[in-house]
């Protein structure tokens, strides 16, 4: 192992202790369960996702601005070795069509993946806030008892009020519906 090596060991056992064993658990968790959500997509989706990943980059752009400088420089004749072969660009300007067909519908093809993860995880967010909320209702509820059991007065607060009341989902998307 290299001092650089253990200089990055170390950095990343630092960084799990600052997050927490449990924190740290569940980042491993996701990641696995992103990884095996990865193999189980169909072929044409991770071909499509390799195929926007690949063209969503600049060595791409590096490549059809060299590709389309030679096309250009042949065709305009300043290459005397090589005969013009596409002299009115037609070639040239069919192939870049035919091209943004296939790419501008990789690309729809990975950001419908995309949007269907992201709708998954917006549903578990939900899930686990509604949870959260029922639990923290729960837990004024009871400290409010025991605060009554153990004759601790307690000030009116209409937030602590509030944080009893039981939040019902289909009304809170009622009222944004509203706005």
């Amino acid at each position: 192992m290299t001092g650089r090596d253990a200089e990055n060991s170390v950095t990343e056992e630092a960084r799990r202790e600052d997050l927490g064993p449990v924190l740290d658990q569940n980042i491993r968790r996701l990641e696995q369960h992103r990884q095996a959500e990865e193999t189980k997509a169909p072929l044409e989706e991770r071909l499509a996702a390799r195929i926007t990943a690949a063209t969503g980059s600049m060595g791409f752009v590096y490549a059809h601005l060299a590709v389309v400088a030679c096309w250009v420089a042949v065709n305009l004749g300043l290459v005397p070795a090589v005969k013009p072969f596409d002299p009115t660009f037609v070639i040239l300007a069919t192939a870049a069509s035919v091209e943004a067909i296939f790419l501008s519908t990789f690309v729809l093809i990975s950001q419908n993946r995309d949007a269907a993860i992201a709708e998954r995880r917006a549903q578990l967010d939900l899930h686990v806030n509604l949870l959260s909320e029922r639990e923290i209702t729960t837990l004024v509820k009871m400290v409010k008892e025991i605060a009554a059991k153990l004759d601790i007065p307690l000030e009116k607060e209409p937030e602590v009020d509030d944080a009893q009341r039981k939040i019902v989902p289909e009304k809170v998307l009622d009222r944004l519906a509203e706005r």
